[in-house]
């Protein structure tokens, strides 16, 4: 068991109650956690705000190069860290070792914007004068990350803050401290100041509190469209930045024409990865009418041969969810289905696996649109099956809930492919893949209900680090005045 302190300017500091981070595999404790209190949480943000600006100072491919460093560190140690994120959070090791990849992925990515981040220089309306743009840092960022991939989403939040020059006050979630303060400690092992990168843990009133905090200025924050509400308010009340990445239900589009071995295969990966607890998860299977029951009995099939298990263990496909609520609220979505007259297709849970939190991979048949399984997001392995006629019902089907993070088509015809693609509503499209598989190098975001706009990943994270300074040089060594006529006869 590891004692886990919150660390301000590298310092452990523990002056608050502890709490027990349990296993989901087995309910054990992994770690006890020092909750940040309210002086811990005003020391981490007054010494960011010291730290910044030095650490903004240094010029940005120097900053890259330090993250470089960073991500060599994360390759080093991403056994280890996939341990003990299996064993935390119950992400099982292959996925584990692929959560911690994405970090060592956009710490390479950072290095090189490192010597990208861009401004413009444009002609000016008057001659002698140049104009130009220039990317700057916006101070002080609260991040606040989720459970679920512990750290990648972390990294796709820090990194790119770093870069820009700010200092992060990090809040991991309560679930997965202990990955978190893996991939903190490589940070600063590999050259961020201690100083610009704190770390403090606790629940949703040490969230709460540092998103509210006076001294910080920009919130990065994935998780519930509830909370991502809140945070909303209290950032527009402080005019503070806020970046908000929400929940999904995400659909996949089957049509007539697809290949359905290949559907089969992404719909079994993309609904039933991390046991379906990714904010892209596969949670709407929409079928034509002229394939459904064959492919839903090729998924059922490669369902019922997923091996539920102990995520450390190598063969394990599915590991367990995160804790016992979230295990009720699927049992109770399932009873509450086939108390509805829905069809279900699913197994139980070998009574060896009663200690841990385990839903085995589950499909219901025939879901009506306007079903809380058709709308709502659940976060775990079930997938609502829908049948439509033709493409516009199918589009229709997809577009009809407030949330639109990630989609899917499989077909074989381009000019569908294209048509879904123009008017799916979601940040992101896949054709013939499954709604996972996000890339680093790419923004990564959504539509609607699902966030504010913003993207994370890619060149897109970038714009939100930075604020643009326009820069006006004067040269001509005589009063010019913009706007009105300066032309010459």
């Amino acid at each position: 068991m590891i004692d886990l302190d919150n660390f301000i300017d590298g310092l452990a500091r523990s002056g608050g109650a502890r709490f027990d981070d349990r296993s989901p595999t087995d309910g054990s404790v992994v770690a006890r956690v020092a909750e940040a209190t309210r002086s811990e949480l005003d020391d981490a943000v007054a010494i960011a705000r010291r730290a910044q600006s030095a650490w903004a100072e240094r010029p940005a491919p120097e900053r890259g190069e330090i993250l470089l460093r960073c991500g060599k560190i994360l390759e080093e140690r991403r056994d280890a860290i996939a341990q003990l994120m299996a064993r935390e959070m119950g992400k099982c090791l292959r996925e584990a070792r692929g959560d911690v990849q994405e970090a060592i992925d956009t710490c390479l990515y950072a290095a090189g914007e490192g010597r990208r981040l861009f401004g413009r220089t444009v002609p000016s309306e008057l001659p002698s004068k140049w104009a130009l743009t220039m990317p700057r840092p916006l101070g002080v960022v609260a991040a606040v990350t989720p459970w679920n991939f512990p750290i990648a989403v972390p990294s796709w939040k820090i990194v790119p803050a770093l870069l820009a020059g700010n200092a992060v006050v990090w809040k991991p979630a309560e679930e997965a401290p202990a990955t978190g303060h893996e991939l903190w400690r490589a940070l600063v092992d590999g050259g961020v100041p201690a100083g610009a990168l704190g770390i403090v843990h606790g629940g949703a009133e040490v969230g709460r509190a540092l998103v509210a905090h006076a001294g910080v200025d920009a919130i990065t924050f994935t998780g519930s469209t509830a909370a991502g509400r809140e945070i909303a308010e209290v950032a527009g009340r402080g005019l503070k930045r806020v970046s908000l990445e929400l929940g999904g239900k995400n659909p996949c589009i089957v049509h007539a024409d697809a290949d359905l071995a290949l559907a089969a295969d992404g719909l079994v990966w993309g609904a039933f990865g991390t046991a379906g607890q990714r904010c892209t998860a596969t949670s709407r299977l929409i079928v034509h009418r002229s394939i459904a029951d064959e492919l839903i009995a090729r998924v059922a099939e490669r369902a019922s041969r997923l091996r539920l298990g102990d995520p450390l263990d190598e063969r394990t496909d599915v590991g367990p969810l995160i804790d016992a609520a979230a295990k009720a609220r699927l049992e109770s979505a399932i009873a509450g289905a086939r108390s509805d007259g829905l069809a279900v297709k699913s197994r139980a849970v070998d009574a060896s696996l009663a200690a841990g939190n385990f839903v085995a991979p589950s499909l219901v048949l025939d879901v009506p649109r306007d079903h809380a399984l058709a709308q709502r997001e659940l976060f775990g392995p079930l997938l609502a099956v829908l049948r439509y006629d033709d493409l516009d019902e199918a589009i229709a089907i997809a577009n009809e809930i407030e949330l639109g993070l990630s989609s899917s088509i499989y077909t074989r015809d381009v000019g569908l492919a294209c048509r879904a693609v123009e008017r799916i509503q979601a940040g992101i499209t896949y054709v013939n893949s499954p709604t996972i598989g996000a890339e680093a190098h790419l923004p990564f975001g959504g539509v609607k209900a699902t966030g504010n706009g913003h993207r994370e990943g890619g060149w897109a994270a970038y714009e939100f680090f930075c604020e643009t300074k326009t820069v006006y040089l004067d040269f001509s060594g005589r009063l010019q005045r913009a706007q009105l006529d300066n032309r010459t006869e």
